[in-house]
C-alpha cells in the first residue's frame, strides 16, 4: 500500500472539472445524511498528494478516489465502496464490485475514458460556497 497522508475522515477525490464526478459528488452530499465523508477535488493540493502517492495521472484522472477507513478504493470499487455505506436501498449498488475484472475494468476506462465527451466539463473547477466548504478535507489534511 502506498504511503498515503493520515486523513481522519472518509473521503472521496474527483475530478472538480468533469460534469459525471461532480454529479457523483452531488449525490453523495445528498445521501450522505450522517456527513461520513470529507470532499477534494483532485486538482487541489490533497487531490495531487493522493494522485501522485498512488502513482495516479496528476493531469488527467482516471479515478475518483474513495477512502473509508484508510483503504483507497479506484475505478468502479470506489463507486462500489461508496455505495456500500449509504443509508437505505443504495448499498444494492455495490454489488458492482463483484464483477469479473475483465468486465469491470473495461466497462469503467470506457466510461472514465470518453465522461468529457459523454458528459461534458466544467471549465473551471468547483468552488464550494462557505457552507459546502466545511464538508471538504482542508489541505493540511
Amino acid at each position: 500500500m502506498p504511503d498515503i497522508p493520515d486523513i481522519e475522515t472518509d473521503l472521496i477525490v474527483f475530478d472538480g472539472e468533469c460534469v459525471l464526478c461532480s454529479g457523483f459528488f452531488q449525490f453523495m452530499l445528498r445521501h450522505d445524511r450522517g456527513q461520513r465523508f470529507s470532499f477534494a477535488t483532485a486538482q487541489s493540493p490533497l487531490g495531487q498528494l493522493l494522485y501522485s502517492r498512488l502513482n495516479l495521472p496528476t493531469d488527467e484522472y482516471e479515478t475518483n478516489l474513495v477512502i473509508i477507513d484508510g483503504k483507497v478504493h479506484q475505478r468502479l470499487d470506489a463507486f462500489a465502496a461508496a455505495m456500500r455505506v449509504l443509508p437505505g436501498a443504495w448499498p444494492v449498488l455495490s454489488l458492482c464490485r463483484f464483477l469479473p475484472e475483465l468486465v469491470k475494468n473495461p466497462l469503467y476506462r470506457a466510461i472514465a475514458g470518453n465522461r468529457y465527451a459523454l458528459f461534458g466539463r466544467y471549465k473551471t473547477c468547483l468552488v464550494p460556497d462557505p457552507a459546502l466548504r466545511s464538508r471538504f478535507a482542508s489541505d493540511g489534511f
